[in-house]
């Protein structure tokens, strides 16, 4: 299984250029934003066909390497164990039982050439010595791996080498695809967490693999709050997040939800809005887990109820979140923007990420209208069954 190693030009999760565009599976209504050319934009309308869409089984191997200056001090076995099955059972949650995360982890420690000072691993990483890293890995690998037989490749380095940086961790993707078994990879997934890891790490880079972007809004100089736009309420967002479940609006995009669980709104609509992290309702039916007003041709407003349930069982607060959807702004530039509905308070400060934005959430009775919009949020009441009732107004 010699791999043919072409034009290995790695380029950080930032930076990929877009794929090809994949009808949706449902018509997606009125307030589907067109996808954009910004980098995992959150844009739906179409599939950017270059990346796997999760709405099936899907295989991953976890390739784990070591180095000749480290003695690896635990097993594949013990890191395999620190994020599966968590992360299979994260996304089955998420997607309501419609996409498995199937891992084939590797059981022996495949060595690098190199050291692992060598490689001078860090988060904003040398290209040139990224890019030796994964060619490095693949030529090693390719005797004990098959790749053709696997949609997502996991490269766990040895937690404990004096060289690996877990601030590292990340996706990383090919400008052209690196060939190896008569296959294209297209991207990996750079693993380089401590052991144990950070809560729902490899949810968060696994998210990238199928288009999501960072919803963390980097500092221009690298010092200030990254959790600012959307604080605990998204994977995507912290994987130390206290209700990581998946936006309704990542899970419409990622094809979980349709249009029979999406409320396009249109001038006034009471809805009855079900926890988008519970599972589906008896019989099957999902119900209605997301409702969006379309304010732009690039923005919308979501609204979507957050209870604790599900992968949302530890959330500080639970109500009806609101936030806004930017299709033009790419992955790390903030594309999603929660809704303070109590800028006065913060919740959870000893817990949650970004404490302003614990209590965002709408509770029963409260009224909240959109700065700049001429649209206004009302919770009416919350079922015996857990379910939130809305009133949704707006000036259209």
């Amino acid at each position: 299984m010699a791999a043919a190693l072409t034009s290995l030009m790695a380029l950080a999760a930032m930076s990929l250029v877009a794929g090809p565009a994949v009808a949706a599976d449902s018509d997606a209504g009125p307030c589907a934003l067109p996808r954009s050319e910004a980098h995992h934009s959150l844009g739906l309308d179409t599939w950017n066909g270059a990346y796997p869409r999760p709405t099936r089984t899907l295989d991953a191997v976890l390739v784990f390497l070591s180095f000749p200056d480290s003695e690896p001090a635990v097993g594949p076995a013990a890191l395999t164990a620190d994020y599966f099955p968590s992360t299979t059972r994260f996304f089955e949650r998420a997607s309501y039982g419609r996409f498995t995360l199937r891992p084939h982890p590797q059981r022996q420690w495949i060595e690098m050439p190199r050291a692992s000072t060598w490689y001078g691993i860090e988060r904003d990483w040398d290209a040139g010595r990224r890019s030796a890293y994964l060619r490095d890995a693949v030529e090693a690998a390719d005797g004990a791996v098959d790749f053709s037989a696997y949609d997502i490749v996991y490269l766990v380095a040895d937690p404990d080498a004096p060289g690996v940086d877990s601030d590292a961790t990340k996706v990383v993707n090919f400008d052209r695809p690196l060939r190896a078994d008569g296959t294209d990879i297209r991207r990996v997934v750079t693993v380089f967490e401590q052991h144990p890891p950070d809560r729902n790490v490899l949810a968060h880079e696994t998210g990238h693999v199928f288009d999501l972007a960072d919803l963390y809004h980097r500092p221009t100089d690298g010092k200030g709050d990254w959790d600012t736009y959307v604080g605990d309420w998204d994977v995507m967002g912290s994987q130390f997040g206290l209700a990581p479940e998946l936006f309704g609006w990542h899970k419409w995009k990622l094809g979980w939800l349709d249009t029979r669980q999406v409320r396009c709104v249109q001038g006034s609509a009471g809805l009855t809005l079900e926890p988008v992290a519970a599972p589906p309702l008896p019989g099957g039916s999902a119900g209605t887990r997301l409702a969006v007003i379309r304010t732009g041709e690039g923005s919308a407003l979501a609204v979507e109820a957050r209870s604790a349930i599900g992968n949302d069982r530890a959330t500080c607060t639970e109500g009806v979140l609101i936030y806004r959807i930017r299709n033009e702004t790419p992955s790390g530039g903030g594309p999603v923007e929660v809704l303070d509905t109590h800028p006065g308070t913060e919740a959870c400060w000893d817990r949650s990420v970004y404490p302003p934005l614990a209590d965002a959430p709408l509770g029963v009775g409260e009224t909240y209208t959109v700065p700049g919009e001429r649209t206004r949020i009302e919770v009416a009441d919350r079922t015996p069954s857990g379910s939130w009732t809305v009133r949704i107004t707006t000036g259209t």
